[in-house]
């Protein structure tokens, strides 16, 4: 009985910790299988920065055009974050040459070269569909207002197509987005941050203090809360927040690399310092 009753108890914890797992990973009306609320993918396409379709990361994201548009999505990406933009257009049945190329942008609005991928393919006469890739460099927490570095914020994918025929110009076309982020982890941190992300509208953001202090006047000057509100041109952001300046991990590789080099002065003063005076 003495021996029973520990492994009772123990199925009977592991039994409990497993309920909530089991619940969450049951499906969800939505197809979720996280137990969450599954984004809705877009199925349209901006024609211009302003007007980008907001994707999240994961999001296979689908628009219906013409050759000769420019189709627009934008996506956050945070510092330590390297973004793989995959796209695929399905062309029209009968066609001639065409060469289909995919462009990314900051928050800046500055094109950011990709770091490998196929970003400008050309799809041969007849050829049923076109794929396109383009993997950005990491993004830094911080850079020189010089440089040219990917910052952390809200990114813009062009999808176009070049020198295209007169025949060809204006005929139907379906596309696909897909942004994957990787974290490059405490590796890719610099020591600095922005104090905004380079996200369209966010100076605009009122703290919320001063929002609720708006939302009230105008609501007692017969106002609506919408027509206090300030406008914001862009709502993207990661998952769990923007994360430049924070904590990384290299800070405890730096503290044990620290602790390592002195355990070690002190391993190697006890093999120098000898064994006291020689005797008389």
């Amino acid at each position: 009985m003495r021996v029973r009753r520990p492994w009772g108890v123990a199925l009977l914890l592991l039994a409990l910790a497993a309920a909530p797992a089991a619940a969450d990973t049951s499906p969800s009306p939505s197809g979720d299988s996280s137990g969450g609320t599954e984004t809705a993918a877009p199925t349209e396409a901006g024609t211009s920065f302003r007007s980008a379709t907001e994707i999240g990361a994961g999001i296979r994201a689908t628009a219906q055009g013409s050759t000769g548009d420019y189709l627009y999505w934008s996506f956050p990406a945070d510092a330590t974050q390297r973004a793989t933009v995959r796209a695929s257009v399905r062309l029209p049945e009968e066609h001639a040459g065409q060469t289909w190329r995919i462009d990314v942008y900051d928050g800046l609005r500055r094109r950011q070269a990709c770091q490998y991928g196929a970003q400008s393919r050309t799809a041969a006469a007849g050829a049923a569909s076109v794929e396109l890739a383009c993997v950005l460099r990491t993004v830094r927490g911080w850079a020189e207002p010089w440089a040219d570095d990917p910052l952390p914020g809200t990114y813009y994918i062009r999808l176009s197509a070049a020198g295209l025929p007169v025949a060809d110009a204006g005929r139907a076309i379906s596309a696909e987005v897909q942004v994957e982020t990787a974290d490059a982890g405490g590796a890719a941190a610099v020591d600095g941050a922005l104090s905004e992300p380079l996200v369209p509208g966010i100076a605009l953001r009122a703290p919320s203090d001063t929002t609720d202090d708006a939302t009230d006047d105008a609501t007692d000057e017969g106002g609506s809360s919408e027509d206090a509100a300030p406008p914001v041109l862009a709502g993207t952001a990661p998952e769990d927040g923007w994360s430049s300046g924070r904590w990384t991990d290299r800070w405890l590789w730096t503290g044990a690399g620290g602790l390592l080099a002195a355990l070690a002065g002190v391993w190697g003063h006890t093999l120098t310092r000898g064994r006291g005076r020689p005797g008389a």
